[in-house]
C-alpha cells in the first residue's frame, strides 16, 4: 500500500494548528486546504510542509500569513443577486411581523455581503429594530470588514447585481469615495457587531431569527458541515431562516428534517 508523505505531513501541520493555535482546519475539504497550503509553501521559500510547520510553530506572524490562505475570504456585494431578490419576497414580510430581528451572518469575510443585506433592511426600513452579528475565524479580515473600506472598481461592478437584487436607489447612496477606494456609510454599521467566531470549535448563537453562511459548508467535509448545521439549528428560533450558497445543501445532513424549503434555487430554508 502506497503510503502520501506529502499528505502525512499535511494532517500533522493541521494538527499542529489546533494545538498551538486553536484552529481547527481538519475537517475542511482535503483537496482545497492541500490547495491553499502548497500555495502558500510555494511563495514561502521554504522546502516542505514539514518545514512549514515548524515555522509556523516559532513565528506567529508566519502563522497569520498562512491562516489568511486557510481562510475562505472570497465575497463581494450582492453576489447572486437572485438571492437577494428572493430574500426581499419571501423573508422580508415575515421579519416586518416581529418587533425586534436578530441576524447572524456566519464567515462573514471581508463583510461585503453584510453590507448588502444592511442596505436591503435599510431600504425596507427594518434597520432600526436589527442586530446584526457579523462573525468569522479571521481577525484581519474582520477589521476590514469592520472598517467598510473597499477598492472602488470591486463596488462599482457590483452595481448591476444590486439592480438585479430589486435595489430601490443607486448602490454610491451607500457610500463616500476617496481616491480609489470607497467607505460604506455609518448608517450601516451601526447595528452591525462583528465578532470572532469559529464555526469548527465555537458553540452556537443563540435565538436568532435569521443565520446567513453562504459559500462557507463547500469548504467543509460532510462531519463538519453536519456540526455546523447542528449549531445553526440550535440557534435558530422556531420559523427563522438559514441561508445558504447556490451549492450547498442541508439534505445530507442530519438535521434536514429540522426545516423547510423557502427556495429550491438560492437556498433558503425555515425552521419548523
Amino acid at each position: 500500500m502506497s503510503v502520501d508523505n506529502q499528505q502525512i505531513e499535511i494532517d500533522l501541520l493541521l494538527q499542529a494548528i489546533y494545538i498551538k493555535y486553536g484552529y481547527d482546519f481538519r475537517d475542511y475539504a482535503g483537496a482545497s486546504i492541500k490547495r491553499r497550503i502548497l500555495k502558500r509553501l510555494s511563495s514561502s521559500g521554504l522546502g516542505s510542509v514539514s518545514e512549514m510547520q515548524h515555522r509556523l510553530l516559532n513565528d506567529s506572524y508566519f502563522f497569520k500569513q498562512l491562516l489568511l490562505d486557510l481562510s475562505i475570504n472570497v465575497t463581494e456585494m450582492y453576489r447572486d443577486p437572485s438571492f437577494y431578490q428572493t430574500f426581499r419576497e419571501h423573508v422580508i414580510p415575515n421579519l416586518k411581523t416581529l418587533s425586534h430581528v436578530k441576524l447572524w451572518h456566519a464567515g462573514c469575510a471581508t463583510g461585503e455581503e453584510v453590507y448588502s443585506l444592511a442596505i436591503m433592511f435599510q431600504e425596507e426600513d427594518l434597520n432600526e429594530k436589527t442586530q446584526v452579528y457579523a462573525t468569522d475565524i479571521n481577525e484581519t479580515v474582520l477589521r476590514k470588514a469592520k472598517e467598510g473600506i473597499f477598492p472602488e472598481d470591486k463596488i462599482i461592478n457590483s452595481e448591476q447585481n444590486y439592480k438585479k437584487a430589486k435595489g430601490s436607489k443607486q448602490l454610491s447612496d451607500y457610500y463616500f469615495k476617496k481616491y480609489s477606494h470607497v467607505t460604506m456609510r455609518n448608517s450601516l454599521k451601526k447595528n452591525v457587531l462583528f465578532a470572532d467566531h469559529n464555526l469548527a470549535t465555537d458553540e452556537s448563537f443563540g435565538e436568532m431569527n435569521v443565520i446567513l453562511c453562504r459559500n462557507v459548508l463547500i469548504y467543509f467535509n460532510q462531519k463538519l458541515q453536519d456540526r455546523v448545521i447542528g449549531i445553526f439549528n440550535e440557534s435558530l428560533v422556531e420559523g427563522g431562516y438559514l441561508c445558504l450558497g447556490t451549492k450547498e445543501t442541508i439534505s445530507f445532513t442530519s438535521y434536514g428534517n429540522q426545516f423547510k424549503e423557502i427556495d429550491k434555487e438560492v437556498k433558503i430554508y425555515q425552521k419548523i
